[in-house]
Parts: C-alpha cells; sequence; structure tokens
C-alpha cells in the first residue's frame, strides 16, 4: 500500500497504472508480483508517462518469470527469431513513424503473418511453446499485429530473457 501510495497520484496517475496493468495481462503476463510492477512503475516514472514504455519496462523487470511460464527449469530458450533484412526493414518502419504498421508494405505484413503462423503451428507440433524472440522497440508492435492471427503466439523482447538462459533459434521468420 505504501508503494502504492507514493506512485499514485504522485508520479503517474491512476489511469496509467490500469493502462501498464491491462497491457501486461492481455499478454499473458502474470501480475502477481505487484511489488516488482509499482517499484519499477515507481522508478521510470519521473522520465516516462507513457503506458506502453512503462509496460515494457515492466516487462523486462518480470522477464525471469515469464520466461520461466514459457520454459520451466533451465531448458534453453527454443524461440522464433525474425530474418535479419526483416528486422531492419520492420525498425526502419518504426523508426519512420509506421508505428501502427502503417509503413510496412501490405505484402510484407501478409507474408509475415502467414509465415509466423506456419512456423508457430511447426513449434506447437513438435511440443514447444510459439515464442517470438524480437528487438524491445518492435515487441508491442508484433504482438499486437501477429496476435490476431496467431493467438497462441507470444511475442519477448532480447532484454526480457535472463542472461543465464541459454536462446536457440529454432526457426527464422524471413520476409517471404
Amino acid at each position: 500500500p505504501k508503494l502504492v501510495e507514493d506512485l499514485v497520484p504522485k508520479q503517474l496517475p491512476l489511469a496509467t497504472v490500469q493502462r501498464v496493468l491491462q497491457n501486461l495481462l492481455e499478454e499473458g503476463v502474470n501480475i502477481r508480483d505487484m511489488r516488482t510492477i509499482i517499484e519499477v512503475l515507481a522508478e521510470h516514472a519521473p522520465r516516462h508517462q507513457d503506458a506502453l514504455e512503462l509496460t515494457s519496462r515492466a516487462r523486462q523487470a518480470l522477464g525471469r518469470a515469464i520466461i520461466q511460464g514459457l520454459f520451466p527449469g533451465n531448458a534453453e530458450v527454443q524461440v522464433m527469431a525474425l530474418d535479419p533484412a526483416l528486422e531492419r526493414i520492420l525498425l526502419q518502419a518504426v523508426a519512420t513513424g509506421g508505428g501502427e504498421g502503417g509503413a510496412i508494405e501490405p505484402g510484407l505484413a501478409d507474408g509475415l503473418l502467414r509465415r509466423t503462423a506456419e512456423l508457430a503451428q511447426r513449434q506447437e507440433d513438435i511440443g514447444l511453446p510459439p515464442v517470438l524472440l524480437v528487438p524491445p522497440a518492435l515487441r508491442w508492435l508484433l504482438s499486437r499485429f501477429l496476435r490476431r492471427s496467431v493467438p497462441s503466439l507470444k511475442v519477448i523482447a532480447n532484454s526480457e530473457v535472463p542472461e543465464n538462459r541459454l536462446i536457440r533459434v529454432s526457426a527464422m521468420v524471413g520476409a517471404n
């Protein structure tokens, strides 16, 4: 209660805190560790008031729990990743203001959806959770974009994976 009292409304409006929690829940992130979430919000509130940025910071802090939920134990983290060329195109689109995917060519967007759905299904067929590992700048955009077509897919940022976990890329999502 004391943490919340120091945060709301002095540093952040209640609506922003609520939006961050909703964002986390929409993506299947457990919010039981409220202490960590509130501490992260309090730490970053002086510099960031944007709910998406704060959600990203909270996800990083909860990274160990997020990864543990997807890959229990100390098993390697087997993920899909973006082809470097596609990653560059998407990062460029985000940087030039295509925040909602508007700067992504429709054919490319369709190919991305189709290929991701195929690879996610393949991951599930071999008993692995369908997880796409992406740069932090693309995580929210791709999560939202792909969620409708591939609801089982989890999109995680590199910064959310604890340093002690071994990452193995089992499939590449290319531009075609």
